[in-house]
């Protein structure tokens, strides 16, 4: 990934401005590092199909981690979790003020689709793609799941409730992520099938989190941690051993419908995924 992390530092974007640190905050978050998770699943499938297209795809990889980066500036905001740590650095919120937190993360969100619209693809390409972040991200995903987990804190819901929140606050990127690799390739018939074992990896990257979040210190995790009281997070519904049950079920399933992956995909996607679809392990 490290041709990936040159490429986006490359591409940090300027901003002329009399402003005191508008530009810097933007850029404190994206170079902070992470675990630019979501922008691997994408180019490891474009890798496997055509490695001719990776310098294209970046522009895509790109877009998603702006996407994420702006929601977990927000997920952060006092108004929401209130966290003082992200990437092992100090959130927005806390380096600067709520407002400029407020307004980087809206600024990212909207430059994503910025960086999709000038993307190296065909106008169709581009279109689907950024229909296909837009609908992950945004009202009817990632924003309406970050909408429940907000609502019901303090009123425990169901375990299928639990699922359903996090399905659209997490898997639906990760799944997206995985689909546009399958757009900018054009495989066709890999897109549903690709977008739904990313959901059911998206739900055991949050089952993991939520493990995580009561084992790990803040210097292990770079977050905040034991910050899910109240939260319907796994751990606090399940307890730690059934949560950690439904993992490794979950993981287990994941195995399985890994190694009927074709040749190409599975040889490009291995390294990546069996080391995430294990981490709760320790």
């Amino acid at each position: 990934m490290q041709n990936f992390e040159d490429f986006l530092l490359g591409h940090l974007p300027k901003v002329p401005s009399f402003h005191p640190h508008y530009e810097e905050a933007i850029h404190d978050m994206l170079r902070a590092g992470g675990k630019r998770f979501r922008p691997a699943l994408l180019l490891g499938v474009v890798g496997a199909y055509n490695p001719l297209l990776l310098g294209g795809a970046r522009y895509a990889a790109l877009a998603i981690e702006m996407l994420h980066t702006y929601s977990l500036i927000h997920d952060d905001l006092p108004a929401m979790d209130n966290a003082a740590l992200r990437r092992g650095h100090p959130t927005l919120h806390v380096s600067y003020d709520e407002v400029t937190a407020i307004l980087v993360g809206d600024a990212l969100n909207t430059y994503a689709f910025e960086i999709l619209s000038n993307a190296p693809f065909s106008d169709a390409t581009r279109v689907k793609l950024i229909r296909e972040l837009s609908i992950n991200g945004g009202l009817s995903g990632m924003v309406l799941g970050q909408a429940i987990d907000c609502f019901f804190e303090n009123q425990p819901l169901s375990v299928d409730k639990i699922k359903l929140l996090h399905v659209n606050k997490t898997a639906k990127l990760i799944a997206a992520s995985l689909k546009m690799g399958a757009i900018i390739v054009g495989e066709e018939k890999l897109e549903d099938d690709i977008y739904d074992f990313g959901i059911k990896l998206g739900l055991l990257f949050q089952i993991q989190d939520d493990i995580l979040d009561v084992t790990q210190s803040d210097d292990e995790a770079g977050k905040t941690t034991n910050n899910d009281d109240g939260k319907n997070s796994f751990v606090t519904v399940l307890g730690l051993e059934k949560a950690m049950k439904e993992a490794n079920d979950l993981a287990d399933e994941l195995t399985q419908m890994m190694n009927s992956f074709d040749e190409k995909l599975y040889k490009e996607l291995f390294p990546l995924l069996t080391n995430y679809i294990n981490r709760h392990k320790g």
